[in-house]
């Protein structure tokens, strides 16, 4: 795994060894930014992180804060080295956190986000749908939006936000919400 483009392009990232992490591939995450488009000083989530693809993909295209939650060890030994070694120290906060706790947590406290990149564990999504409904709304600005990534076979997941694509490729649905 590499990151794709910005100013990190290039730099390949750790993964945790396993089968606990599936991250990202380097083409699902380039048709996502490509979906995206700028994100340029944006404050960016990644609950779910594994070894932080996605939300040091956003960091390395020019977003201004990350925060990153995995409750793995191994995930969380690889997401810190990836930081350390793209030089993100200073823009990323990363906790061993369980995402839903994360999630009720920063939503009691009033934390928002401009983009919240969403890519748990497939079999976890059935459960996660209604925590995801009630945090989702209240963790995002006004026009911020949330990627989720799931199985192809399944449709997007019913949330209280707009649908601004879903779009398939190979095994994986990528859905962009909007909070209108």
């Amino acid at each position: 795994m590499r990151v794709i483009a910005g100013e990190r392009k290039g730099f390949r990232l750790d993964t945790p060894r396993g089968e606990q992490t599936r991250p990202t591939s380097d083409r699902l995450r380039e048709a996502l930014f490509s979906i995206l488009g700028g994100v340029e000083g944006l404050a960016v989530f990644d609950p779910f992180a594994g070894s932080g693809a996605l939300g040091l993909e956003a960091l390395s295209r020019g977003a201004g804060t990350a925060d990153f939650c995995d409750t793995s060890t191994a995930a969380l030994r690889a997401l810190r080295d990836n930081i350390e070694r793209l030089g993100y120290g200073d823009r990323a906060r990363v906790r061993r956190q369980d995402a839903r706790r994360r999630m009720a947590a920063d939503h009691g406290a009033g934390v928002t986000y401009e983009l919240i990149l969403i890519d748990p564990p497939y079999r976890m999504l059935p459960a996660l749908q209604m925590h995801f409904a009630l945090h989702l709304p209240a963790l995002l600005v006004p026009d911020g939006l949330v990627t989720i990534e799931s199985p192809a076979a399944s449709g997007p997941l019913d949330l209280p936000l707009a649908i601004e694509t879903t779009r398939l490729h190979g095994d994986v649905r990528l859905t962009v919400y909007r909070h209108a």
